[in-house]
């Protein structure tokens, strides 16, 4: 219902009908059912589910909206799709402990969605690294096949709570990221001044912050909607694109960086010319 709602909003912004869409694809870091994916049911709820267009799903958990836009542009410039819509919706209050003062205060529920057509803005570079050997220090564990409900329904409701090691989780990827950010910015062929506006995924303040601190220059030049809106998870930057975009702040010709992290440990980002 809430990507719908985005979706519904977006359109409308765009005076797109549902029907002119070649693809819908799903963006969320944890999807409303295991099947059929977020993507087709936002298809229906829009009106079209008898249209044929494509629809599926992406998931790289807190990075799945960027990963979305990432294919959405790239087959639009390819010329396989003429208008794409991306749709994130996160609902982590429904995993999250909220008596868990490390990770209740953190998050916030929420949805987004993206319209991709042609037009004058061109990406520059797009990467996306992984790093599997920390795959323990966020997760979700519960939800997919590994454990039967059946088998022991207290072990599973445990494992369908969301665990996060923030301390070991923080430091890995701040290790990580300064070399990723430079392999990003070589690909695109810019310097960390030429970028005119940096809009993150809001993972934590200390991530922002730290954010802040690699990329230098002026600080308001990060898109910081975290202390409104919390960790949205795939919701978070894409939100914080539309904040971006409604407050003036995305002007044609400025070059502008779309980057986060996610579990995995994932890191994304583009690099685009608006």
């Amino acid at each position: 219902m809430m990507a719908a709602a985005a979706a519904v909003d977006a359109l409308s912004a765009a005076a797109w009908s549902p029907a002119s869409l070649d693809v819908l694809i799903g963006g969320c870091s944890v999807m409303e059912q295991p099947i059929p994916g977020t993507a087709i049911m936002v298809q229906r709820r829009l009106g079209v589910g008898g249209a044929g267009a494509t629809a599926f799903d992406v998931n790289a958990t807190c990075l799945s909206g960027l990963l979305a836009f990432d294919l959405a542009t790239t087959g639009v410039a390819a010329g396989r799709w003429r208008r794409a819509l991306v749709v994130t919706a996160d609902v982590p209050s429904a995993a999250v402990d909220q008596a868990d003062v490390t990770l209740g205060p953190i998050f916030g529920d929420g949805a987004a969605a993206l319209l991709i057509g042609a037009g004058p803005s061109r990406v520059l570079a797009s990467r996306f690294e992984s790093y599997g050997d920390h795959t323990d220090l966020c997760r979700l564990d519960a939800g997919g096949t590994r454990l039967d409900p059946r088998a022991d329904p207290a072990a599973f409701l445990a494992a369908a709570r969301f665990r996060m090691e923030g301390p070991a989780l923080y430091r890995t990827t701040a290790r990580l990221f300064p070399g990723f950010l430079e392999r990003l910015l070589d690909a695109a062929a810019v310097t960390k001044d030429a970028i005119d506006l940096v809009v993150p995924h809001q993972a934590s303040a200390a991530a922002l912050h730290h954010l802040r601190r690699v990329m230098g220059g002026a600080p308001e030049r990060v898109i910081d909607i975290f202390p409104n809106h919390g960790n949205q998870v795939a919701t978070s930057l894409p939100h914080a694109l539309h904040i971006a975009a409604t407050g003036g702040r995305l002007r044609p010709g400025a070059t502008v960086l779309l980057v986060g992290s996610a579990a995995g440990i994932t890191l994304g980002g583009m690099v685009i010319r608006w």
